[in-house]
């Protein structure tokens, strides 16, 4: 009976690290579940960039996504964002929705909307970005992205509608999640 016992132990011990190993490569997001589907290092930022996507989306087709990027040669993330948000003033198809900075903790969100066109469909995508110091060294980004197809003006209204009542409510869930760690191997 002991024997059985240690056997049932052991098996649930193995149970567990298995299944925690498989949930560190999803995330949950706003009651949508990633999964981690590209991951790179980036000769440019010298980080490793990792991108989740819904179940059925793929990374040159999709709808939705969560971004996690690391960057450990930036050391000011909120100067980062900054930055980021003068860039968005110069392009004409992108609107800032919204930029937070705080200084006490460091940190920065920035809410945008750009339009694009996929398959022939037009589309705004709704960017939602956190920036954060590494524990250790450098920034984590955090990306929060979805995209709305559209044909006509009054399906611009309704998008526009939208984005416009769950934007601030985004931010908030992006403010307070946790960065999830960064998984550095090349998918």
């Amino acid at each position: 009976m002991k024997i059985n016992v240690i056997a049932y132990l052991l098996l649930l011990c193995m149970y567990m690290f298995f299944v925690q190993n498989v949930k560190a490569e999803n995330v949950l997001f706003n009651n949508d579940t990633y999964i981690l589907k590209s991951g790179k290092f980036s000769e440019i930022n010298k980080g490793y960039e990792n991108e989740y996507y819904p179940e059925n989306d793929k990374k040159s087709n999709w709808r939705k996504m969560i971004g996690i990027y690391y960057y450990p040669e930036i050391k000011d993330p909120i100067k980062f964002a900054q930055n980021a948000d003068k860039e968005i003033e110069t392009k004409a198809s992108v609107v800032l929705l919204k930029f937070i900075a705080n200084k006490k903790q460091d940190k920065a969100i920035l809410s945008v909307l750009d339009i694009g066109k996929q398959d022939g469909k037009n589309y705004f995508e709704h960017d939602i970005y956190k920036y954060e110091p590494h524990p250790k060294k450098g920034m984590m980004l955090l990306k929060y992205a979805k995209k709305y197809f559209f044909s006509t003006d009054d399906e611009i209204t309704k998008i526009g509608h939208e984005i416009r009542d769950i934007n601030d409510d985004l931010m908030e869930q992006l403010i307070i999640s946790p960065i999830p760690p960064i998984v550095e191997k090349d998918i």
